[in-house]
């Protein structure tokens, strides 16, 4: 019994970890493997051991770099939370019947192709777009502004990728909120907003720090968003990323590079797992 029990296991677990390792391991082995390597002089990778790739990290102008993509992923996160909550809670909200609609509606985006939704807002936002031309037709402005190829173009298309990344994690969190709890306090007094400070953000907050990690971590990755809506003028650590393997052949440099960024998501997934079981530990020794 126990012998077919771990076989039929076996053949459950069997292709989902062939992929893991084929598509997962095996490229994360690489980068750690080139990145500890030294570049070639036509490139390609010296099997020379050195840690001038990551001392190069340290260099100003990565240094700006690295600094820049932070602060775009961090701004793009507090956006995608200050967006992301109301909707995820409104629909929590909602009767059963519209639920299934209203997520429909938040993961819609994901079935068009990621292209045409970015070209599309190079569409709305250059100078001669849907926007510009319908202030112009109000007679709002005397020209249009300039709102193509800016970094808050960047940040606007960035936010508009990941944003559902956000939503869904704060609904299913906020979901699972019992209504009972809310219309405890509000019976016992309290004001709608010390309802919403001291019952829904910390019983939403698990959902609030796996949406940051979801936006956060892509944000800084995304190379596409950059060179298309920002003109290639914002630079972000996926486009510098990219550059190292492509135009500059320096495969042990990207190599360091993508491992900085596998570096982050582990830090904060292993960050967010530890406030995530704080509280519940919290929460379980507060019951009687």
């Amino acid at each position: 019994m126990r012998s077919s029990r771990r076989g039929a296991a076996a053949a459950l677990l069997g292709p989902g970890s062939v992929y893991l390792a084929l598509f997962f391991l095996v490229p994360l082995g690489l980068i750690v493997v080139y990145a500890f390597l030294t570049r070639g002089r036509f490139g390609g990778v010296l099997p020379e051991v050195t840690l001038d790739n990551f001392a190069r990290l340290l260099e100003p102008v990565y240094v700006q770099v690295i600094g820049t993509s932070v602060g775009t992923a961090a701004l793009t996160t507090l956006l995608a939370l200050v967006l992301g909550f109301p909707t995820a809670y409104v629909i929590s909200r909602l009767p059963s019947r519209w639920r299934v609609t209203a997520l429909v509606l938040v993961l819609l985006p994901f079935w068009t192709n990621f292209l045409i939704r970015t070209y599309a807002w190079i569409i709305l936002l250059n100078d001669a777009g849907w926007i510009n031309g319908s202030l112009l037709a109000l007679g709002l402005v005397d020209d249009p502004i300039r709102m193509l190829y800016t970094q808050p173009a960047v940040i606007t298309g960035l936010l508009y990728i990941y944003l559902p990344l956000m939503i869904l994690p704060l609904y299913s969190a906020i979901e699972r909120i019992d209504p009972a709890l809310e219309e405890a306090a509000t019976n016992l007094g309290a004001s709608r907003w010390r309802v919403f400070r001291t019952i829904t953000i910390p019983l939403a907050l698990p959902g609030m720090l796996i949406g940051s990690v979801f936006v956060f971590v892509p944000s800084m990755a995304n190379f596409v968003i950059p060179e298309l809506i920002g003109g290639g003028k914002s630079l972000l650590l996926g486009n510098l990323i990219r550059d190292q393997f492509l135009k500059a052949r320096d495969w042990p440099f990207g190599a360091a590079l993508a491992l900085i960024l596998v570096a982050i998501l582990v830090l904060l997934l292993f960050l967010q797992a530890r406030a995530t079981s704080r509280m519940e530990g919290g929460r379980s020794r507060a019951r009687p």
